[in-house]
């Protein structure tokens, strides 16, 4: 059995070097690895095939494979956040450029993959040692679209 790490593959349509660097851009412990090409004999010859990218430690390729699958919420990247500034970055980066605001913290980027922008204090709130804080902090997270850390808060503590 294999005990070598997992690595996500990423599906694009043609993107994959650009969303690579577009992740370089808005993190930023990002290492841009190996391109590989389509060889002779296929439909699109020397064009880039694959390209190795790490966020935080993770590690990625993202695929050129065309236009027969797409991103959707049913996997998504989460990003632990220190505060609601960093709450702001992450959210602002990820939407940039045609990215999407979603409900309770999720976001699409531009090339349409899913992200949970999330503050650390968060599971302090909705999972808490109070269960009817939790329930309201769980209640007040249902109506936003961007975390909010000192809502959250309050809502907690009531």
């Amino acid at each position: 059995m294999t005990t070598k790490p997992l690595i996500t593959c990423l599906w694009f349509d043609g993107q994959a070097v650009d969303a690579a660097h577009f992740y370089a851009d808005v993190f930023s412990d990002v290492k841009i690895g190996d391109t590989v090409l389509y060889p002779d004999g296929t439909p699109t010859p020397g064009q880039v095939m694959t390209i190795e990218f790490e966020i935080n430690g993770q590690k990625f390729v993202g695929l050129n494979g065309g236009p027969q699958f797409k991103f959707n919420e049913s996997i998504s990247f989460q990003v632990f956040c220190d505060g609601q500034d960093e709450v702001d970055y992450y959210w602002n980066a990820l939407t940039a450029d045609g990215g999407e605001e979603g409900p309770c913290g999720w976001v699409k980027d531009k090339f349409g993959l899913s992200w949970q922008v999330i503050p650390e204090q968060f599971a302090d709130y909705v999972t808490g040692p109070d269960p009817a804080g939790a329930q309201r902090a769980t209640q007040a997270m249902f109506g936003m679209k961007k975390l909010d850390v000192e809502a959250l808060r309050k809502a907690y503590e009531g």
